[in-house]
């Protein structure tokens, strides 16, 4: 999905302005010489009343391209303000993929008339797309392919590849090689295609380097295979090897943006499909889960702080460094946890290597935590001129860092097994583990040696 650019596409500004005049017919040309993810880059830029009224100058035979690149939340508030008529006809002329997509969000009452709208062919192709889960290569798959036989000889795919003409689909770079019973076999590379022997048969010229993707495979393997061989397309098939359709890599651009955004977003509690300009009372309730959850555990930071009442009263310095204990643990378990979840994200973690991770992550650990230590230690030891202080809150430091790596490394992995998304819970519990082993670490070791 691409957004408009400064030379090329009108600024937010002037469109803003533009309606704010009530200039319809000019703000209606700025949109719609836009391509289609640009129109819906401005509208998720737009607050909802300025929303609406471009959405409705946006021209119809649009509509369908622009709901495909839009986030669920702004989707769903468009799609609520279209009648059947006008719905049906949108989505009347969009790949099976972006249809697939798009399926979940309709309203139930619709979806029967929008199959019942399809041909059997479509409607067949739509239904195999919605049999798997839209995280998957099945869910994430077009099946409208161009398949061609071993057998036949490079000047008939020629002429097949020119009756064709427009029925050509979006970036096809090579035709897929199938037997008679539909079973993947290889693929024929437009560039073979044109510069080996016209009377060459498409078994001699086709590739057999191109693995299919299963059709269960989870987006994030989709992602992987684009990545490591370069492809622009990649058919899939299901287990037992017949192939179903294919995936091209602006989908796999998609699944990377949006894990990228589930990512940032996650670790705020935030969805990746959240309109930023949703209504106040909506994104409160959204919000409050995690700002909930957080308090509980600050107040069990606080608790643990308020069992050593005693000791900050007849040490009042330790109010004073409490925060860098903390602070220290919560930047480095940060940066650990960080560094699992992509690892999760991209294939590279798994409780095979998880043990070489938590070992090196743990020396990293135990280096820092005695280098910064040593510098909080010396820093607290000039501030209030008491070694035990100094040494105390240094032992406090290097006992949180080194229990932040632990938890930093650990917590991914077990939040996944349980089926928890670890972008969404892992910074809250993390901030928890720092809080408290770093408050209990740094007041348990000042009343046992300094009172």
């Amino acid at each position: 999905m691409s957004s408009a650019s400064d030379t090329d596409s009108p600024p937010f500004d002037d469109l803003h302005r533009v309606l704010e005049q009530g200039a319809v017919r000019r703000a209606a040309r700025m949109l719609n010489a836009l391509q289609t993810a640009e129109i819906a880059h401005l509208l998720e830029s737009l607050p909802h009343k300025e929303r609406e009224l471009a959405w409705n100058l946006v021209d119809a035979e649009h509509d369908g391209e622009v709901l495909t690149y839009l986030n669920d939340d702004v989707r769903e508030q468009l799609i609520g303000q279209m009648d059947k008529s006008e719905l049906i006809a949108a989505l009347g002329g969009l790949d099976t993929d972006d249809l697939a997509d798009l399926f979940p969000d309709l309203p139930q009452t619709l979806t029967r008339e929008v199959l019942r709208s399809l041909d059997q062919q479509r409607r067949e192709r739509l239904q195999t797309a919605l049999g798997y889960p839209e995280d998957s290569a099945g869910g994430l798959m077009n099946t409208d392919t161009v398949t061609v036989r071993p057998e036949v000889t490079l000047d008939v795919v020629m002429r097949y590849l020119r009756r064709l003409k427009d029925g050509l689909p979006d970036i096809t770079d090579n035709l897929i090689v199938v037997n008679r019973q539909g079973y993947y076999l290889g693929v024929l590379y437009l560039t073979d295609l044109l510069t080996h022997d016209p009377e060459e048969t498409v078994a001699e010229a086709m590739t057999l380097a191109i693995k299919p993707i299963r059709a269960t495979w989870s987006a994030r393997e989709v992602a992987t295979r684009f990545e490591q061989h370069d492809l622009v397309s990649a058919p899939v098939v299901n287990d037992q090897g017949h192939l179903l359709g294919r995936i091209t890599v602006d989908d796999v651009m998609d699944v990377i943006r949006e894990e990228a955004d589930h990512q940032f977003l996650g670790q705020a509690g935030l969805s990746e499909g959240e309109d930023m300009f949703a209504p106040v009372l909506l994104s409160a309730r959204r919000r409050a889960l995690w700002l909930g959850v957080n308090l509980l555990t600050a107040f069990l930071a606080a608790w643990v702080i308020g069992r050593f009442e005693d000791t900050i009263a007849q040490v009042v310095a330790l109010a004073v460094l409490m925060p860098v204990v903390a602070s220290m643990g919560g930047i480095a378990g940060t940066q650990t946890l960080t560094l699992a979840i992509r690892g999760l994200a991209v294939g590279q973690l798994s409780r095979k290597n998880a043990r070489w991770l938590l070992w090196k992550e743990m020396a990293v650990a135990a280096i820092n935590s005695v280098v910064w230590a040593l510098v909080v230690a010396l820093v607290a030891m000039l501030w209030f001129g008491d070694p035990r202080i100094a040494l105390v809150i240094g032992a406090a430091i290097t006992i949180n860092l080194l229990a932040a790596a632990l938890a930093g490394a650990l917590l991914p992995l077990a939040l996944e097994r349980f089926g928890i998304d670890p972008a969404l819970a892992g910074g809250v519990i993390l901030t928890t583990v720092t809080d408290v082993v770093g408050f209990l670490a740094f007041l348990g070791l000042a009343t046992l040696f300094l009172l």
